[in-house]
């Protein structure tokens, strides 16, 4: 079907796409569709359905698993259709903390690095405004419900819909909420490149951005409370920048309240950036070196795994033994065999074809030399040459 939808572009528009600018294009539209459902999903929660008569009262948000189990499942469903819309073309990083960590472990072009953050970025910031363009009435509504405008520099639950800021049982500390991003997006990285290994137990039939969806929904059903589990930059910043241009003020930039909270900002930029490259790091240590272990040939001349004697080929075929040493008795040397050191050739041995007698040894009695054969030799070989 897609192989007979004509080009938009002429020929030469195609041209200018086929590379990075393609690839950017990409990522600019997988992180859109991200945050308009992302977004989307936080903002039915916080002031779709209280605003629309479906909740206890106007403000009522969040009061029993169930509001957060939609906010988790939303994301998950954004992720895994934004790698639909973009995987075949950019590979659908969608995230800056992926770009990084591949261009560290899975050899990125670091020249594509910026390029691709740059996208991610403004695609997040596009899909921000939109939900905004689509949610705007609903926000107001329950700013004013609640008794916070969005001048206050308290209207924290909406602020939610956009960006992220930590638990308040973090008592206004980075340390705690640091962490939870480094763990959250070490683990989002370590599942990813695991679901993406085909080394490993990689899913078939274009599963894998289902599954990369259902780790987001997982780490945010298992972390997220924290501090909202941005585990990426451009999902944090680009939607955070726009709530400051649109009137949050500093609850958004730098991420202060007073008494709170301050300069929240940063974490949700450095700590998934940090948590992805221990995420990749862990995987490729404890599972991946294992991996690229087990599919290097074994060392000439010594067995691979389970090559035992009981494993190999039989007579005649590739790798087996030769017709000669099957045929020699068990506790025997076979023909040109030595014996190990201080043993001694069975009573009544004779040498085989072509074997010479060591020596000082002398031949069996009664045995002759062959016609013309010469002393010092036996069945005919000539004796070796000297050492020069």
């Amino acid at each position: 079907m897609s192989e007979q939808v004509s080009a938009l572009r002429n020929p030469r528009g195609l041209k200018r796409v086929g590379g990075t600018w393609g690839e950017c294009l990409a990522e600019f539209l997988g992180t859109f569709v991200l945050i308009l459902l992302g977004d989307g999903a936080v903002a039915m929660a916080v002031a779709g359905l209280p605003g629309s008569g479906r909740t206890i009262s106007p403000t009522t948000i969040f009061v029993g698993p169930g509001d957060w189990l939609l906010v988790g499942f939303g994301w998950a469903f954004a992720v895994a259709f934004a790698v639909y819309v973009a995987g075949g073309v950019s590979g659908a990083h969608v995230n800056p903390a992926v770009t990084i960590a591949f261009a560290v472990r899975r050899r990125f072009p670091w020249r594509k690095v910026g390029p691709y953050i740059v996208a991610q970025v403004l695609g997040a910031f596009a899909g921000a405004a939109v939900i905004y363009a689509v949610y705007g009435s609903a926000i107001n509504a329950f700013d004013a419900a609640s008794r916070t405008p969005r001048e206050s520099g308290e209207a924290v639950a909406t602020f939610s819909i956009f960006a992220t800021f930590p638990a308040p049982y973090f008592h206004g500390s980075w340390v705690g909420p640091f962490i939870d991003q480094v763990v959250g997006t070490g683990l989002l990285l370590l599942l990813i490149v695991a679901v993406i290994d085909r080394r490993n137990m990689a899913p078939q039939a274009n599963m894998g951005p289902l599954l990369t969806g259902l780790v987001v929904g997982a780490i945010g059903i298992s972390f997220g409370a924290n501090a909202g589990y941005a585990i990426n930059p451009a999902r944090d910043f680009g939607p955070r920048f726009f709530a400051w241009i649109a009137g949050w003020g500093a609850v958004a930039l730098p991420g202060s309240i007073p008494g709170a909270f301050s300069w929240y900002f940063w974490i949700p930029i450095v700590g998934p950036i940090v948590g992805a490259l221990i995420g990749v790091l862990l995987y490729d240590l404890f599972i991946g070196d294992v991996l690229s272990a087990r599919s290097m040939p074994p060392p000439a001349g010594r067995a691979g795994p389970g090559d035992t004697a009981e494993s190999r080929p039989p007579p005649g075929q590739p790798g087996g033994p030769t017709a000669a040493e099957a045929e020699s008795p068990p506790g025997r040397a076979g023909p040109g065999e030595h014996t190990g050191p201080g043993e001694r050739p069975n009573p009544g041995e004779r040498p085989g074809p072509g074997g010479r007698l060591n020596p000082g040894e002398r031949p069996n009695p009664g045995e002759r030399p062959n016609p013309g054969e010469r002393p010092g030799s036996v069945g005919g070989d000539e004796p070796p040459p000297a050492a020069s």
